[in-house]
């Protein structure tokens, strides 16, 4: 699972994040930074990491959710699990951490890896779907300073595409699932012209795709997981709110739903393990809308990144001395489990 060598996308990560790091630091006068830092109003701090962490449990509680079409699983077993999948996600190269995930959860509940594998290609579904309301609300919402009016036209314009992407991946995942060889007629006949050969691929994957995809049965089950999904994405916006006020930026809750709409995107673009540089890039890029510039954003960039990463790396290597485990020995164990 781990390679000796880094592969090119880990080297192809590290330059990408060694360019973002210059382009934040080529111009920084340390001594404004220092004083950002030092009129950080720190009371916040405690609140925001408690917001944090209620934000996992609440992505543990979702699983669970998830889980249930195979089995009923323990929050006492889910939550270190969930825990130690986002610290291999913010120290592994490409997002290794969805298979620690599952491996850990796998070992304790006796579930097939690739069943809970499964749950979670859903749970990132999920995330997708209600970033695109995140996106939309943001974009319909939020009230840019005094000059932006291009921008904020532009926002309103990609909050409709938004929209209507949204509604057409809905669309096709809802065919897909209920008139699977129809839809896959469709996507064969519109791929053929192009390549034979990709037209198969793209419908065997498909195929496999929504035939391992198992969701919660009944309304009941589809509301609680609908409701975590706003709740886990609640609790991560709110604590960037707070460390603004921290620093003594007061915004309207819409900024905080816009900078996280950019974090977002942010660990989509290849980077080095934790996303530095790239997360603190578009967190500064995000903050200038608002006419926050230079040392100050960059002040606040660094520690939402601190925030976000650096507590829960602490609790997931916690979790993992605690069931003696370790990446290394979870490596070995996939890697041997593939063989056979």
């Amino acid at each position: 699972m781990f390679k000796e060598k880094p592969d090119k996308k880990l080297l192809v990560g590290l330059a990408v994040s060694a360019v973002c790091l210059l382009l934040l630091f080529r111009k920084i006068d340390f001594a404004k930074m220092a004083a950002a830092f030092a009129g950080m109003d720190t009371r916040y701090l405690a609140p925001a990491l408690l917001l944090t962490f209620v934000s996992y449990f609440l992505r543990a509680l979702r699983w669970k959710f998830l889980l249930e079409p195979i089995k009923k699983t323990r929050l006492s077993n889910l939550f270190p699990a969930t825990l130690i999948g986002y610290m291999a996600n913010n120290l592994l190269p490409a997002r290794l951490g969805e298979l620690v995930r599952a491996y850990v959860l796998g070992r304790k509940e006796g579930i097939e890896t690739s069943a809970v594998f499964a749950s979670l290609v859903v749970d990132r579904l999920c995330d997708g779907f209600t970033m695109f309301v995140v996106l939309l609300s943001a974009f319909f919402t939020v009230r840019l300073p005094a000059g932006r009016e291009g921008m904020q036209q532009g926002l309103v314009t990609g909050g409709y595409l938004t929209f209507a992407l949204y509604l057409a991946v809905l669309m096709f995942l809802t065919l897909l699932r209920r008139r699977t060889d129809w839809t896959l007629s469709i996507v064969s006949r519109l791929l053929a012209p192009f390549s034979a050969n990709a037209s198969l691929k793209a419908s065997a994957l498909l195929r496999s795709f929504i035939s391992g995809i198992r969701v919660p049965a009944g309304a009941a089950g589809a509301a609680a997981t609908a409701a975590t999904s706003l709740l886990i994405w609640a609790t991560a916006i709110w604590p960037l709110d707070l460390l603004l006020r921290a620093f003594g930026v007061e915004l309207p809750l819409p900024a905080s739903m816009f900078i996280m709409v950019f974090l977002v995107f942010a660990v989509m673009v290849p980077a080095s393990p934790g996303f530095v540089g790239t997360h603190h890039l578009a967190c500064v890029t995000a903050l200038s809308a608002f006419d926050i510039a230079g040392e100050r954003a960059l002040s606040i960039a660094i520690v939402v990144h601190a925030m976000g990463f650096l507590p829960v790396i602490a609790a997931g290597l916690l979790c993992l001395w605690r069931d003696k485990l370790s990446l290394k020995q979870i490596s070995e164990n996939n890697e041997s489990g593939a063989r056979t």
